[in-house]
Formats: structure tokens, C-alpha cells, sequence
């Protein structure tokens, strides 16, 4: 059984990637996205015990936080149309430079080109901004591998169309 400091030390470490990944889902509104974190990490502590170390703890917690997420777009369907997303959030230094060469308004223009994707496809490309292996991307959406190298190539080249227009 998993400990209390363990779930600490895994939620210091994983919070950030995970705050990211809901934000994406919840349409940039941080309230939400704050709920969806706080939800994804209830469920990482009721199931920390269960946890068999099949995978990465995480690609577990990942797992959990896109069907969380999916979950909730799901129930409460899309509450944020996209003509009225302007309260993304203001990047950070590092992800200006990451994403978009310091360009915050790109950030949130691909943010929302983002957030028309269907949400299978929403969960490649947010997972793939992370950073994270393809590999491990298929693990998380239980895709193959190979499926997962086409939709990124094809959700890339749908997004640079959507960013150049």
C-alpha cells in the first residue's frame, strides 16, 4: 500500500503536466481546470493502492486525468463556445518561448484551434505538447503506436492550417 509522502512526492512531480493537460480540456478557464486537476488527484489517491506498476506511474496518472477530463466534457458537454475564448491564460516565459517563439496571443490562438478538435484527438495532441514519447501516448489513449504517429502528424497539419489562416 501506498503511503501518504509517496502521494505527495507523486502529485508535487506530476501536478504541473496534469494542471496543463485539464486546462487544455476545460477550454482555458482555470476554475475548471482547477476542478479537473482536483478530481484527477482524488482518483490518483483512492487508486494509489491499486496501482501495479504495469506502466509508469505517470502514465497511469495521465491515463486517469484524460478520462477525467473526457469524462466531464461527456456530462457537461461543451460549455465554452469557441468564439468567446478569450480568457486563456497569460503563458508563462517558458511556454512563449516553447510554443511560439514568446508570442502569448499565438499561444492562445492555437489553444483555441485546440479546442475544436474532437476530444480523441484533443488527448493525442495536448499529450504530444507535453512532450511525451509517442509510446507513452499510446499507452495513455490505448491506441497503437502507429495510430498515434498518424493523427499527430494529421492534427499538426490541421493546426498549422488553422494557425496560418
Amino acid at each position: 500500500m501506498k503511503t501518504a509522502p509517496e502521494f505527495e512526492t507523486i502529485y508535487r512531480e506530476q501536478y504541473p503536466r496534469v494542471k496543463r493537460i485539464c486546462l487544455g480540456y476545460a477550454g482555458g478557464s482555470h476554475a475548471r481546470a482547477d476542478d479537473l486537476t482536483q478530481e484527477v488527484f482524488i482518483r490518483v489517491w483512492q487508486n494509489l493502492s491499486n496501482f501495479r506498476g504495469d506502466s509508469a506511474v505517470s502514465t497511469w496518472i495521465y491515463r486517469i486525468a484524460v478520462n477525467t477530463c473526457l469524462l466531464h466534457l461527456r456530462k457537461k458537454g461543451k460549455e465554452v463556445p469557441v468564439d468567446s475564448l478569450g480568457d486563456y491564460p497569460e503563458p508563462d516565459a517558458d511556454e512563449a518561448q516553447t510554443v511560439s517563439g514568446k508570442d502569448p496571443e499565438r499561444i492562445r490562438h492555437l489553444y483555441r484551434c485546440i479546442d475544436t478538435l474532437p476530444p480523441g484527438n484533443r488527448s493525442v495532441i495536448l499529450l504530444a505538447l507535453e512532450g511525451l514519447p509517442q509510446e507513452e501516448i499510446a499507452a495513455i489513449t490505448g491506441l497503437s503506436h502507429g495510430a498515434v504517429r498518424t493523427r499527430v502528424h494529421r492534427i499538426k497539419q490541421q493546426l498549422l492550417k488553422e494557425m496560418q489562416s
